[in-house]
């Protein structure tokens, strides 16, 4: 029992002692950023904005912002991957994708075009489709997520 107890103690330690140490929250190095070149109602400009807010006042107006984060592409694609021997589909694919640079309201390149491409796999079957769509939305939500926080680290790198 002790040696448990010893071994349990131990393991942090051990990685503690090795540099590791959890991926904390992004810090930010600027005040104001602007987001531009969105669609409308865009849900990743929505979850973009709302983690930002956490860390920098999120402006309308590129012209008075620190930063301008401009979008270039977001996507979100559905590809039949997989089928039965009948020709029915078993899997589909989903990737969801998005290209971004970010610059100074004068036009300096802080972060040249970067393209973020997640892909994630589902298996279908025809008699489950309501909840394979719910799994659908699942899983571009959390692709979403995975971009913003990919987007969020990639911002604290930035020094003006």
């Amino acid at each position: 029992m002790r040696r448990r107890t010893w071994l349990a103690a131990a393991l942090p330690l051990a990685a503690a002692g090795c540099g590791f140490k959890l991926r904390g929250a992004a810090d930010l190095h600027f005040d104001r950023i602007a987001l531009a070149g969105f669609a409308a109602r865009s849900p990743l400009e929505q979850e973009l904005r709302s983690a930002l807010a956490r860390h920098a006042t999120v402006l309308d107006a590129p012209d008075k912002a620190d930063v301008v984060l401009q979008a270039l592409t977001e996507q979100r694609r559905r590809k039949a991957a997989a089928f039965t021997a009948s020709g029915q589909v078993r899997e589909f694919q989903f990737r969801s994708i998005f290209k971004y640079a970010v610059h100074t309201p004068a036009g300096r390149e802080l972060i040249g075009p970067v393209q973020i491409e997640l892909y994630r796999d589902m298996t279908y079957v025809e008699v489950q489709t309501l909840g394979k769509e719910q799994e659908e939305q699942a899983l571009f939500s959390e692709m979403q997520s995975e971009i913003v926080l990919q987007v969020l680290r990639r911002l604290s790198a930035i020094r003006l």
